[in-house]
């Protein structure tokens, strides 16, 4: 089976670092992290992944930004988004919270609500 391109895109750097070891251990991810927003912007052009999990919050650009540049490129516009955040509390999500159509998952996450959340997306 081919492993999944996941672009984690988080100011966080060591939150980064654990989600990418979760995703790994798994087998079925490849996990590129980037720490800002124009970073990603420039990874996604080379590392083309199947699925970006998004910060809201970050120093250059907030995710929004990013995903309206991303969107800007027709070859970006299919590939799934999930919003990663500290700025709601767990109690503020739930299954189907969104934040501009795309899922939103609250900080802090187990790693089992980001897999789920990667495999149910990956599947539309």
């Amino acid at each position: 089976m081919e492993k999944k391109k996941i672009l984690m895109v988080d100011d966080e750097e060591r939150f980064g670092r654990m989600i990418k070891l979760v995703l790994e251990a798994t087998g079925r991810y490849e996990v590129q992290i980037e720490g800002s927003g124009k970073r990603a912007l420039m990874a996604a052009r080379t590392f083309l992944p199947d699925l970006v999990i998004l910060d809201i919050s970050m120093p250059d650009m907030d995710g929004a930004e990013v995903v309206e540049k991303l969107k800007e490129e027709p070859r970006f516009r299919p590939i799934p988004i999930i919003f990663l955040t500290g700025m709601v509390l767990k109690a503020e999500t739930g299954p189907g919270s969104k934040s501009g159509g795309y899922p939103v998952i609250a900080k802090p996450v187990s790693a089992d609500e980001i897999i789920k959340a990667i495999e149910k997306n990956l599947k539309r």
